[in-house]
């Protein structure tokens, strides 16, 4: 082996600026599709209505109970439908708080990948516990005060 060598692993060079915008733009062309299709679909399906063709909650369908989830289908439909008091009835938490985190992380991505960076949101330990706690919390109350 000569002095200029190396046995370690090679360095790997990431996709370019212009390649991140690319596959940026084609994932949320994309996501907005697959949103915007589901969204006309609930647009005509009442979850509030049984006998609907929707996916059920599988924790609730095994326990019986209510998952921190469980409502996010109807709060969207009545968003969507401007009945923001029965959204927030729905699933509070998940309205007040996850809509907002879910928006801020989209943007994010969306301006970073646009700039031709990439962006990969992590939690510290801290940040799943805060997580975790909430919806451990949110689903004891939910499931305990009905």
């Amino acid at each position: 082996m000569s002095t200029g060598e190396s046995w370690g692993p090679a360095e790997t060079v990431g996709p370019t600026g212009a390649a991140v915008r690319r596959r940026t733009l084609r994932r949320a062309a994309l996501t907005l599709g697959v949103g915007a299709a589901g969204a006309g679909y609930l647009w005509h399906t009442d979850p509030h209505q049984p006998g609907q063709l929707l996916i059920p909650c599988p924790f609730k369908w095994i326990t019986g109970l209510l998952c921190p989830l469980c409502g996010g289908t109807r709060m969207a439909y009545d968003l969507m439908h401007g009945e923001v008091v029965t959204a927030f009835h729905d699933n509070a938490v998940l309205l007040t708080l996850g809509g907002p985190v879910v928006a801020y992380a989209v943007v994010r991505w969306l301006v970073a990948g646009l700039r031709g960076r990439e962006y990969r949101p992590r939690l510290s330990g801290r940040g799943n516990a805060v997580v975790l706690g909430i919806a451990a919390a949110w689903m004891l109350a939910r499931n305990l005060v009905g």
